[in-house]
This record gives C-alpha cells, structure tokens and sequence, in this order.
C-alpha cells in the first residue's frame, strides 16, 4: 500500500518558498510599499496590509499589479511579476486584527533582474 499523498494545493500556494517579499507602486501614492508574503489566506499566498494604509483605498479585487518580487536566495535577485487581486478580507480578531489580508495571484513574469 502507498503512503504518500499527492500535494492538492495549486503551484502558486508554494511561491512563498521562491520569494519572501513583494514591492509595488500605486499611481497617486508617493510611496513605493514593500510586504511580505505570506501563505497564511486559505485562498493561497497574500499580503498582510494595515487597515489605515492608503494601499487599501487605492486597490480593488481584480486589479492587476507590476508586482517586484524578492528572491529568498539573494535580495539583489528580483523578478517583476504581473499580479491579479484575488480579495481583500478584513481581518477583525486573531494574529492579524486591525489588517486586511489581500490575496495574489502571479499572472505573468516581465523580467528578473
């Protein structure tokens, strides 16, 4: 009899062993934001954004982002990612009350650097 299980979770549930980090620009902000990436959504990889950040009231689910990604390997080794909102939930109690989880979906790699 075999023991092994096959694993059930789709191919972008494991980016977070890739890359620890993503950054982006809003256009209207004047910030570049950096989070990091986590794998804690039961929708798959997110990003752990504060309630009072003006990210929040500048994205939208289904928006698409120019998305840098950070290598786990080596920070001078990123990868610009095209990046679809999956959605954004509110988080009011547990490890992360006061933030929003925003989930990510990677759509299509642009380049590394």
């Amino acid at each position: 009899m075999e023991t092994q299980q096959t694993e059930r979770r789709s191919e972008q549930r494991n980016i977070t062993e890739i890359y620890y980090s993503v950054e982006f620009s809003i256009k209207g902000l004047n910030y570049i934001y950096q989070f990091k990436l986590r794998d804690i959504s039961q929708n798959g990889m997110c990003i752990t954004v504060k309630e009072n950040s003006p990210v929040l009231q500048h994205i939208k689910v289904n928006d698409l982002l120019d998305m840098k990604y950070y290598s786990v390997e080596t920070a001078d080794k990123t990868d610009k990612i095209i990046t679809k909102i999956k959605h954004i939930t509110k988080q009011e109690q547990g490890r992360f009350q006061g933030h929003s989880l925003v989930g990510l979906e990677i759509l299509k790699k642009n380049g590394a650097r």
